[in-house]
């Protein structure tokens, strides 16, 4: 139950404007809000009937609104609102009407009800944003909470897994336990089902090292979403960026996320968290004042600069968040600092990160955020990843962020579609991707860790849908088909959909296992999507954000099947090959300049002949065989060798082995899940069509001429030129 308002009337001391939000103490509690353009600002205090006083803050210090309230408690119901200039045309929309949530607020109570109410003008008319609503919108409005953050954290260790050894496991909060057994059905998609030893088993089985989660900030509902029965499922639509999601809380209390969070620590499993600065609910110029519009429009967004009665629209959601203002880079850190002191959260996914490094001319990579965040000492030992794209002019910055940043690499994943699926003009870009991305990553001292690498996200097909449909099938959506990406660079090889002909369903799963391989063994960061690694399907929806039912929802009967025990057998054993073997995973950008033996150099790439690739033959377009060999120096003297053959052709084609020949060991076929820790007696290798193998060796560096065969160790080449590297096609 909230707390009562205090009885006796109240009169505000004027407290500091410093730190902002509501905090308690012993006597009261602190109010102190952003609002530089305001000319009043009003806390709202509401009892359990919803009842409403007023209390006007008295200090207003460099735009911050502050006063101390003696007798408010723990539980108090709040929110503000603002008299102000309201004047659309210069870019103020103050209205005293619209009860406004603090974005400091670090607990919400109460869902929001839509109704005109919400907007700070009468709709109805082309120039309607430019008149005034009087109505008042705090009945459909949520409450701020006043807490009481405390803790007990016992023995919680973050686990601070090595960038080199990190493997991301990205999952909707929800939607990865509504179906999950052993887990009771009222904590289901919830923080306390994700933090159940159920879930937990699951993930450490599998071996992954970091789960990230999709946006869990307290957030909106579309309007248009509502109206039609469905919801913003995936949650890039935030309301509070301090507050987590109520309705991911079995309880409503937000220690249920933070007890989560110690028990994946517990188990290992960092936790990173899907955050969205770059826009907000608010929406465009005719959206609802819920919250920044009401307290200072001007300041917060980024407004046309010859008309500020318009938004300016880079993100594609009607809004863009104006990071070129002092106080929207401290509301963001403030927010990330809250997140790591009180949560313990490991790092952090920017969507549409673009736009927080947007300046006066457009992105920089020294703008005023980047500088900030990546000296900040609370965020220094955090991961930090960015979505490098928003829909902004010069929008796409793969590869431009600030160096201590890693960036979802959209190019991995369409080039490894296009690969797999049969295009031609791929092997270049196959190995550039193999390499970590080099291509785009190494520079300023950049590591491969920074190409996050995936083939399938939350937003686009599943692995399964990805092998299964040619064309999206967003009916479900309610829009026609109309909304979602027509460009999936997918292959169904033959049906669209499900289909009984066995000899279809085999060359799909070929395909998958290859596509995993191929994530998991190069080098950069993998990213799995939750689901994959047992086949989870949307029935060809490629854009399930309004989805919260079991289309989106994991369904772990597929898990129990055997299909999905089998493809998540081979992903279990893809991700610890990938720890045990550090070629697969190296920490910096090989481009064939190192040997860590003699006459073998940490990266070469060879055809199925066994001979070195030449440059006619990176640009030989049928090229559809590939070979590669790393080899990296262990610390403890041993050198640890990893080859890895791919045939994307309908055909089986046998593979001779590059010279030197060594003792190798099959670890993995993708066309033979059985054939595993085979030693490897012959000089050639037959491989399926679709699939990709792994051979792996360790050498004693000092024995290593021993284990060479004699007709090959008769031949000492002088030392080889700087060999030919992969250059991706484009």
């Amino acid at each position: 139950m909230p707390a009562e308002p205090p009885a006796s009337p109240l009169s505000a001391l004027p407290g500091v404007p410093w730190p902002l939000g509501a905090r308690c103490d012993a006597e009261g509690a602190h109010f102190a809000v952003y609002a530089g353009n305001a000319e009043q600002v009003l806390v709202c205090l509401f009892d359990a009937s919803g009842a409403e006083r007023r209390v006007a803050l008295p200090e207003c210090s460099d735009g911050v609104w502050h006063g101390y309230l003696p007798g408010v408690r723990v539980g108090q119901l709040y929110g503000y609102r603002v008299n102000g200039p309201y004047e659309p045309e210069r870019g103020h929309r103050h209205n005293v009407n619209k009860l406004l949530v603090d974005p400091y607020a670090r607990r919400l109570a109460g869902a929001l009800r839509w109704s005109d109410a919400l907007f700070g003008y009468r709709m109805g008319s082309p120039r309607a944003d430019l008149s005034f609503d009087r109505r008042d919108s705090a009945p459909g409005v949520p409450k701020g909470v006043v807490t009481d953050e405390r803790f007990d954290w016992g023995d919680d260790q973050l686990p601070r897994i090595p960038w080199s050894q990190t493997v991301i496991y990205e999952a909707h909060l929800r939607g990865l336990t509504m179906r999950l057994d052993g887990i009771p059905e009222a904590l289901r998609g919830t923080a306390a089902a994700l933090g159940h030893e159920r879930t937990l088993a699951h993930l450490k089985g599998l071996g992954i090292t970091a789960l990230e989660l999709l946006p869990i900030h307290c957030m909106v509902h579309d309007r248009p979403l509502v109206d039609r029965g469905l919801v913003n499922y995936w949650g890039y639509n935030t309301l509070g960026y301090f507050a987590p999601e109520p309705r991911y809380l079995s309880n409503g209390d937000p220690a249920e996320l933070k007890t989560a969070i110690r028990a994946l620590h517990a188990a290992g499993i960092e936790v990173l968290l899907d955050v969205v600065y770059n826009h907000t609910c608010e929406g465009s110029e005719r959206g609802p004042t819920l919250s920044l519009r009401g307290l200072d429009n001007l300041a917060y967004y980024r407004l046309q600069a010859d008309n500020p009665r318009f938004c300016v629209n880079d993100t594609g959601t009607g809004n863009t968040v104006n990071f070129q203002h002092p106080r929207v880079v401290q509301l963001t850190l403030d927010s990330l600092r809250h997140w790591v002191t009180h949560y313990h959260v490991d790092g952090f996914r920017f969507d549409l990160a673009v736009t927080l490094g947007r300046e006066a001319n457009g992105f920089d990579q020294g703008a005023g955020f980047f500088d900030a965040l990546l000296q900040d000492p609370v965020l220094a030992g955090v991961k930090l990843i960015a979505e490098p794209w928003d829909l902004g002019p010069g929008g796409y910055q793969l590869g431009n962020h600030p160096p201590g940043m890693a960036e979802w690499n959209d190019r991995f994943r369409d080039d490894v579609r296009r690969f797999w699926r049969g295009d031609s003009g791929l092997r270049g870009a196959l190995a550039a991707r193999l390499q970590g991305s080099a291509d785009v990553f190494d520079h300023q001292r950049r590591r491969p860790w920074a190409s996050i690498n995936f083939v399938t996200a939350h937003d686009g097909f599943t692995l399964q849908d990805w092998v299964s449909y040619n064309q999206k099938h967003n009916e479900a959506n309610g829009e026609n088909n109309q909304d979602g990406s027509n460009d999936n660079e997918s292959n169904n090889w033959g049906v669209e959909g499900p289909t009984e002909d066995a000899q279809i369903r085999e060359r799909r799963e070929r395909v998958k296992r290859a596509m995993l391989a191929t994530l998991l063994f190069s080098h950069g960061t993998p990213m799995l999507l939750a689901g994959d690694e047992f086949a989870r399907t949307q029935d060809g929806n490629n854009n399930a954000y309004c989805q919260d039912s079991g289309l989106s929802w994991l369904d772990w009967s597929l898990a129990a099947s055997a299909p999905g025990r089998e493809q998540q057998a081979l992903v279990t054993r893809l991700i610890a090959l990938r720890r045990e073997q550090r070629c697969l995973r190296s920490d910096y950008f090989q481009h064939g300049l190192v040997e860590p033996l003699p006459q073998v150099r940490d990266i070469e790439w060879f055809d199925e002949n066994g001979d070195t690739m030449r440059q006619e033959d990176w640009q030989y377009w049928e090229g559809r065989l590939l070979c590669v060999r790393r080899a990296v120096r262990l610390p403890d003297g041993p050198a640890q060798l990893c080859l890895l053959l791919a045939n994307n052709t309908a055909d089986a084609h046998t593979f001779q082995l590059p010279q030197p020949v060594f003792e190798w060991m099959l670890r993995v076929d993708t066309a033979d899940l059985q054939a595993v820790d085979r030693p490897v007696r012959e000089l050639q290798r037959e491989v399926a069509a679709h699939s990709v193998q792994l051979l792996t060796a360790q050498v004693e560096a000092p024995a290593a001429a021993a284990i060479v065969h004699a007709a090959e160790s008769a031949m000492q080449p002088e030392k080889a030129p700087r060999p030919v590297m992969p250059k991706a096609q484009e």
